[in-house]
């Protein structure tokens, strides 16, 4: 029989709630806490807390204080990342940023899904999808990105869009919900 945490992993219906989950949630808020009162004149001791967080990241990387997530080993950074004040990821499912990825203030990435009916919501099991931002993306501030959601490569999200659907490569997207406005030549 599966663990809450492997049906997590594994996008099934599974209960945040389990004593395995809330353990890993508390290590990462712990660590989140830390990071986010280091000073940036410490960025040594600031990536080597990001280091325990993440589950990858390139070489270079950045992300402005205030930073949350729920687990940390779901979230993939690729090269040159850079994420500006207030970002949270509820990373339940994996969520893989490619290179050359700028994300602007205020910006939620969530996996979550909870269920509509009341009935079932209050049994406190959810369910989760990936997101994969892809290589050369910008995201305005304000962004959310909600589960499942795929964005192409060298596409832009304009500041205050909410994503509730795959946004294709070389595109401008804006609004809410997020949809393609033009087309970006490469």
């Amino acid at each position: 029989m599966k663990t809450e945490k492997e049906k997590m992993l594994s996008q099934e219906s599974y209960n945040p709630e389990c004593a395995e989950l809330k353990n890993d949630r508390t290590k990462v808020k712990t660590l989140c806490f830390d990071y986010n009162n280091t000073p940036n004149s410490e960025p040594e001791k600031r990536k080597a807390i990001l280091k325990k967080i993440l589950g990858k990241t390139g070489k270079n990387y950045t992300i402005e204080s205030n930073f949350f997530c729920d687990y940390g080993y779901n979230i993939e950074l690729g090269e040159n990342f850079y994420a500006n004040h207030n970002l949270v990821i509820l990373d339940c499912a994996k969520v893989k940023i490619g290179d050359n990825v700028a994300i602007g203030p205020n910006t939620g990435i969530y996996c979550a899904i909870h269920p509509i009916e009341a009935k079932e919501r209050i049994k406190w099991i959810e369910t989760a999808e990936p997101i994969t931002i892809g290589n050369n993306v910008w995201i305005g501030g304000n962004v959310v990105i909600l589960p499942g959601v795929t964005i192409g490569d060298n596409t832009v999200i304009g500041a205050g869009s909410v994503v509730t659907k795959d946004i294709p490569a070389n595109v401008v997207a804006v609004g809410n919900p997020c949809r393609e406005i033009k087309s970006i030549q490469q």
